[in-house]
């Protein structure tokens, strides 16, 4: 599903209508803040580190947080419950993206297996 760069009307009606189907409407407001200071910080997730006073891998798991909660507002699937605990816990760092990442991979391989079996 493409979204619009540009609204074809000049309606506030059709633009507020543009906006509310736009998946990143659906992003809690943490997240379209990440989504705006990443923006200025021109892509950059070391001057978001920064900028937020974190790490760069706390920074990259926050990232890839919001990034898993987009994609699943863009194909319109639930919100996967344990890919939110593991993003907090990056964030307080109490995990490693990386670590997240293996958590998120055995839990499918093991959603797989099972499906599988039945």
């Amino acid at each position: 599903m493409q979204y619009p760069i540009e609204n074809q009307s000049n309606s506030p009606s059709s633009d507020r209508a543009a906006i509310e189907r736009s998946p990143l409407s659906r992003l809690p407001e943490d997240d379209l803040s990440l989504v705006v200071q990443f923006v200025l910080c021109s892509g950059s997730l070391k001057d978001l580190a920064k900028r937020y006073g974190v790490s760069y891998p706390t920074i990259r798991g926050r990232l890839d947080g919001l990034i898993e909660r987009l994609r699943a507002a863009v194909e319109d699937r639930p919100r996967d419950p344990l890919a939110e605990t593991l993003a907090g816990m990056v964030q307080r760092g109490e995990l490693t993206a990386t670590g997240a990442r293996k958590v998120l991979e055995a839990a499918k391989e093991r959603t797989q297996d099972q499906k599988g079996v039945s």
